[in-house]
């Protein structure tokens, strides 16, 4: 009987991801949930476990929802339009000075949503800068390839940009202002490495030049909701919602400073921006029930049933016994093994699950508080940095693929490789030696 439960548990596993990355164009949601029940029918996660699951990533989902729900109010306003047109602006003409902007604004907007969000903003938004300024396919790529390593990556410096980043932050007892101290310097400089050599590998394809054009404009009715905005001042009424924003940001990491719920403050501040929108749009808060990706909880929800049953079936005990001798050794040793292990566990099941695996096994390793905490955040940069080899690595990459296949560009995984290979290991190995030495500095 035993037997039994261990094969449809683990096979449950491999059907998951296997499915979603064979069908990533089918909501990941389904397959997900299909296994999570096959899990639960199996007997290897109990009812009362699922009270446990539930209370680990409740306070993750309801923050990332709010994120996302201040996302769809943001295009509401056209503010993400009018941010294209700012970059059009500031590009002045020059692909280089392109280049570098739009790297700047796929990072910003995963600080200011999250990773997926900010994919699912920023690559419409370049799909159609790039096609209105009539550059070819292969001029298109870099822009592309590099926005969403960028956007995807970015979730590293900051807890909340990620919703396995936060799920994992409750399971290792760390608080939003600890990760934050002790991670950002360390993935901001990894970012502005991988940018470096992004810029290094695509420098002979950007074109030094723009085709001429007139300046960026929406098409007649594509926004109509940034219609009551034409009449007055647009870039101090969208530096007022930027603020707005960056204020509610900088409210999480206060509020996990004094110990305050951030599900809350993130719901708060998420109430407010409605509000604002109801006013000044005459939008009730209701098209919130069918814009948001409720979807998204499905698949975190279905995804961690699953990796519970492997772990009561026995697998973090494995990697117990093979991970403690290596990782107990020094801080550097923990860093660049975890991360490293992160790295290549990401790119074969999927970021999600990884982590969820290797948090939960660092939490029974019985190591000493300092060595819990950087091998945690090695795995975060593992699996949000890491993952980024293959384009399967993540879901935000899978979804990027499929957006930039519907935007009429075509991109091979030859042609991602091409870059990933010789950006993404590098960029890993640089960013978990500097966590080693950065936490080893600050404690």
């Amino acid at each position: 009987m035993h037997d039994l439960m261990v094969m449809i548990t683990v096979c449950s596993f491999l059907l998951t991801i296997g499915f979603i990355f064979w069908r990533p164009q089918v909501n990941e949601a389904i397959p997900a949930t299909i296994g999570a029940v096959l899990v639960l029918l199996s007997g290897s996660v109990s009812l009362a476990d699922l009270g446990q699951i539930t209370e680990t990533i409740s306070g993750a989902a309801v923050t990332i929802m709010a994120t996302i729900v201040m996302a769809i109010v943001l295009e509401s306003f056209g503010f993400f339009h009018w941010a294209t047109e700012l970059l059009t602006r500031q590009a002045r003409g020059s692909g280089i000075r392109l280049f570098w902007l739009t790297n700047l604004f796929c990072f910003l907007m995963t600080l200011f949503v999250n990773n997926d969000g900010s994919i699912l903003i920023t690559t419409p938004i370049l799909l159609m800068m790039l096609k209105n300024m009539g550059l070819k396919n292969h001029q298109k790529i870099p822009y592309l390839i590099s926005g969403a390593l960028i956007a995807t990556a970015s979730s590293a410096p900051i807890g909340v940009s990620n919703i396995v980043n936060l799920i994992a932050l409750k399971i290792v007892h760390m608080d939003l202002y600890m990760h934050t101290a002790m991670m950002f310097i360390p993935a901001t400089l990894g970012l502005l490495l991988l940018t470096a050599i992004l810029f290094l590998i695509f420098y002979r394809t950007l074109p030094k030049k723009l085709p001429a054009q007139s300046s960026w404009m929406l098409a007649p009715g594509q926004h109509p909701l940034q219609q009551p905005l034409q009449q007055e001042n647009r870039g101090k009424f969208m530096r007022n919602i930027l603020i707005f924003v960056f204020v509610v940001r900088i409210s999480l990491f206060v509020a996990s400073f004094i110990h305050f719920p951030v599900s809350l403050m993130a719901v708060i501040g998420s109430a407010f921006l409605l509000a604002w929108r109801w006013y000044r749009l005459k939008i009730p808060p209701t098209d919130m029930l069918k814009k948001t990706p409720w979807y998204i909880l499905v698949f975190a929800f279905s995804m961690y049933v699953i990796i519970y049953g492997l772990n009561n079936i026995g697998l973090t005990d494995w990697l117990i016994r093979v991970l403690q001798p290596l990782v107990s050794g020094s801080l550097l040793y923990a860093s660049v093994l975890m991360g490293g292990l992160l790295s290549i566990l990401s790119n074969i099941f999927n970021n999600h699950p990884a982590l969820m695996v290797g948090t939960m096994t660092l939490t029974n390793m019985g190591l000493d508080p300092l060595t819990l905490k950087i091998s945690y955040l090695a795995s975060v940069i593992g699996s949000d940095i890491g993952s980024l080899l293959l384009p399967i690595g993540t879901l935000a990459t899978l979804m990027w693929m499929h957006i930039v296949r519907k935007g009429g560009v075509k991109i091979s995984w030859a042609q991602y490789l091409k870059v990933t290979v010789i950006a993404i290991p590098v960029t890993v190995l640089f960013t978990l030696i500097v966590l080693s030495y950065w936490v080893g500095w600050i404690f």
